[in-house]
């Protein structure tokens, strides 16, 4: 016997960006414009399905940075899927100059980079007030 496929045509709608959503985002960015005159920030990479924006203070390391950023997340991600530990607040990774704390804000991926000395505390006080 032979099955009849039957096929279902599905219409994509896009809906624009409701106003609420693109006022949260620049609430976001206004935060983030904030944090980076703080003592101790070196910049910030800010990320969502669409679009990302770069402000660092050092333009030579745009394309270091932006791997850092995005191998933290997707290495966090894993590693709390491995080890059943839910989702991830934030990743905060420490080098030798530098300190990078990553956390998802609404529908965005934020990635604040500081001095080591910053205090990063502050920092992600600030960038909750939104």
């Amino acid at each position: 016997m032979v099955k009849k496929k039957s096929l279902q045509e599905v219409e994509a709608v896009t809906e624009p960006i409701a106003v609420e959503e693109a006022t949260a985002v620049n609430s976001l960015k206004a935060n983030l414009e904030a944090i980076k005159e703080c003592d101790g920030v070196v910049g910030y990479i800010v990320r969502n399905t669409t679009s990302a924006s770069i402000d660092l203070k050092d333009p030579t390391k745009i394309i270091d940075y932006a791997i850092l950023s995005s191998s933290a997340l997707d290495a966090g991600k894993v590693l709390s899927e491995l080890f059943d530990l839910g989702d991830a607040n934030n990743i905060a990774v420490n080098g030798k100059t530098i300190k990078m704390v990553s956390l998802i804000v609404r529908e965005s991926k934020v990635s604040l980079f500081m001095d080591k000395s910053a205090d990063s505390e502050k920092v992600l006080r600030k960038l909750h007030e939104i």
